[in-house]
């Protein structure tokens, strides 16, 4: 079978398939590692883990991107989602799982790990803070490099246009 009839049937390239079925087999694994343990409380963790994220996390950032989609329309009515939105999203969203894998630290509700760790547990609410603010300059950044790009042609058009009216002049 060659690619494209492959690319017909399947609707994606070979590596796709070959991507997702890698994709299955470690979470697989990592299913059968997590289970080998306390079954049942693992059990309970993703059920809870899943309603707390539909319930709660789904509505919330839901209504979040839609404010913010609102927002960055700005005076035009043009429907759709707009790309503009991504440079808050993307870190938000890195900011936003840094928090939850690092919650208990940044609140100071580390517990043990100082002990554990002989590590201090000083300092993680200030460096999130840090790397937050560093992850929306720098999407700031692309987004000003980005629309200044996109906006260039424009400009030297406009100006090609002034020289062409003052040298008819």
């Amino acid at each position: 079978m060659n690619r494209t009839t492959f690319r017909a049937r399947y609707g994606a390239s070979p590596l796709h398939l070959l991507l997702t079925l890698a994709c299955f087999a470690l979470a697989l694994y990592a299913g059968i590692r997590l289970l080998k343990g306390d079954t049942i409380g693992v059990a309970i963790w993703f059920v809870g883990v899943a309603l707390v994220h539909d319930l709660l996390l789904l509505p919330t950032y839901s209504l979040t991107d839609r404010a913010a989609q609102r927002l960055f329309r700005g005076r035009t009515a043009e429907p759709g989602p707009r790309p503009s939105v991504n440079y808050l999203r993307v870190p938000l969203f890195i900011a936003g799982v840094l928090f939850l894998v690092w919650w208990p630290l940044i609140l100071r509700q580390g517990g043990h790990y100082t002990a554990y760790t002989a590590l201090s547990a000083d300092g993680f609410l200030a460096r999130w803070l840090l790397i937050t603010a560093g992850l929306f300059i720098a999407s700031a950044i692309v987004w000003l490099l980005r629309t200044w790009l996109h906006l260039r042609p424009v400009r030297k058009k406009g100006r090609a246009q002034t020289r062409a009216r003052s040298a008819t002049k």
